[in-house]
């Protein structure tokens, strides 16, 4: 009964509550980005903006340019060049698809079944950046020479008369041609798709392998189903690090080619160097970024992943 009748406690007043503390550094990301965003806007972003204003431009060297707001340099340049950037395009595709087929295989055998020999076949694959990618094509220069012992071979075996009808070479020879020039852009290029796809391939889990032979899947079905689908971001990587270079490229086709396979790399350099028509070159320059700008964006969508090496 006393405890029936005793009277409630009295009632706490509650505190107002405390603000939290001020983080001190919550400024500090920013500053760490401060220095990229700096280096991103003075060597990249002025140039562009630069660029930009160069491109509509009218003048001469001699009288000085003038920003006029001239966008005919866009489709004067586009309807005169568009040969070289179809050619660009195709050369670069066609090297690509020969790096995905060589880099794939090399990159599978070092992530599953290099073993020891792993650190030595990667020290080989970036060999070629110890030299200088000038001296590494004209290395080329001699292994395709006309008496050169590759040019033997194809022409024992009749592969020159297969490529010829293609329009890939001309007669007995391999320099000066389209061959030459993908054979370049391929050799260069192919340390940036390997590397990528080794990246993807090393992250899969070897007991997905396991669980696939466990389901009685063939190696050939093992690949098609759980290889290659986990591998799609090194896959992606590996392209785009491939192609996006080897369009805009220049010194193989001026070394390893001819006038017939100028690209428009050749062609901007030409502009900007020989012919000083700066205008047409900003042009160009600006036409060929938003073409590979709107294929990348395609052919990532289209690539059903987003998750890039």
């Amino acid at each position: 009964m006393s405890t029936l009748t005793e009277a409630p406690p009295p009632l706490v007043s509650a505190e107002p509550a405390k603000k939290p503390p001020r983080k001190r550094g919550r400024f500090t990301p920013y500053w760490l980005l401060l220095p990229g965003i700096l280096w991103l806007v003075v060597f990249f972003a002025l140039p562009m903006i630069y660029q930009a204003s160069t491109s509509v431009q009218t003048g001469s060297l001699e009288e000085g340019y003038k920003v006029t707001w001239h966008f005919a340099t866009y489709w004067d340049a586009l309807s005169e060049y568009w040969p070289q950037f179809l050619r660009s395009v195709f050369y670069a595709a066609s090297a690509t698809v020969l790096c995905l087929l060589l880099g794939y295989p090399l990159a599978y055998l070092i992530a599953f079944r290099a073993g020891r020999w792993r650190n030595l076949i990667m020290i080989l694959v970036i060999a070629p950046f110890f030299t200088s990618f000038l001296i590494r094509t004209l290395a080329w220069k001699t292994i395709l020479a006309d008496n050169g012992p590759v040019v033997h071979t194809l022409n024992t075996l009749h592969i020159l008369d297969l490529t010829s009808a293609l329009g890939w070479t001309a007669g007995d020879r391999v320099l000066a041609t389209p061959l030459a020039v993908v054979c370049g852009l391929t050799y260069n290029f192919l340390p940036f798709m390997i590397l990528p796809l080794y990246t993807s391939l090393e992250r899969i889990d070897g007991r997905l392998h396991e669980a696939a032979g466990d389901l009685y899947a063939r190696p050939w079905t093992t690949f098609r189903k759980v290889t290659f689908p986990l591998s799609m971001p090194g896959v992606v990587s590996g392209t785009l690090l491939t192609f996006i270079p080897a369009t805009g490229d220049y010194v193989n086709s001026e070394l390893l080619g001819s006038t017939d396979t100028r690209m428009i790399g050749n062609v901007i350099q030409t502009q900007f160097l020989r012919i000083l028509d700066y205008p047409t070159a900003a042009a160009l320059s600006f036409i060929l970024m938003a073409a590979i700008l709107a294929m990348v964006t395609i052919y990532i969508r289209r690539s059903g992943t987003e998750d890039l090496v």
